[in-house]
């Protein structure tokens, strides 16, 4: 089984019914993958802060949602998770790809690597950071934990999880 396949049958087995993507070349086959599931509502977004007003919404409206995104968005994410995700206590699942680590090929990536952590941290966020597939063995209980006590949760995938950057 891929690994896009198991994590989006994890999301499904959680009953997350809807999720937005916003593009990204790393999670390209988790995006591919719910868009193919007839039992996810998929709606991709412009931006992340944007995305995440969808996941509010459809929280409201009972569903339990998701958001696939990059970490260089973060910043820009932060008002929107202070001031609705959490204030609101609602549950959210962030599958991040976190680039900028080693080896990372473009150079502006690198820069919101270096903060992306500590700003999770100081949102009090948990933070998961996987770095192999068996990693990703994780992920059902991560998501019966945003989900029992209704707080965001962000799920780092770095390069090395996805197989590299194609030099490795």
């Amino acid at each position: 089984m891929s690994i896009s396949k198991k994590i989006v049958d994890d999301f499904v087995a959680n009953d997350v019914s809807f999720i937005t993507t916003v593009p990204c070349k790393q999670l390209a086959g988790v995006i591919d993958e719910v868009e193919a599931r007839p039992e996810i509502f998929h709606i991709p977004s412009n931006k992340e802060d944007e995305g995440m007003g969808l996941c509010a919404g459809a929280f409201m409206g009972g569903k339990r949602p998701a958001i696939i995104m990059q970490n260089t968005a973060i910043g820009v994410t932060i008002n929107t998770l202070a001031t609705l995700t959490q204030y609101y206590r609602m549950p959210l699942p962030m599958l991040i790809s976190y680039r900028g680590e080693l080896r990372e090929p473009v150079a502006c990536q690198v820069e919101m690597a270096v903060h992306t952590k500590a700003l999770l941290a100081q949102m009090n966020i948990p933070t998961y950071h996987f770095h192999k597939e068996s990693d990703a063995d994780e992920l059902d209980a991560i998501l019966k934990y945003t989900f029992m006590c209704n707080k965001p949760v962000a799920i780092l995938t770095d390069a090395s999880f996805w197989g590299g950057y194609g030099d490795q």
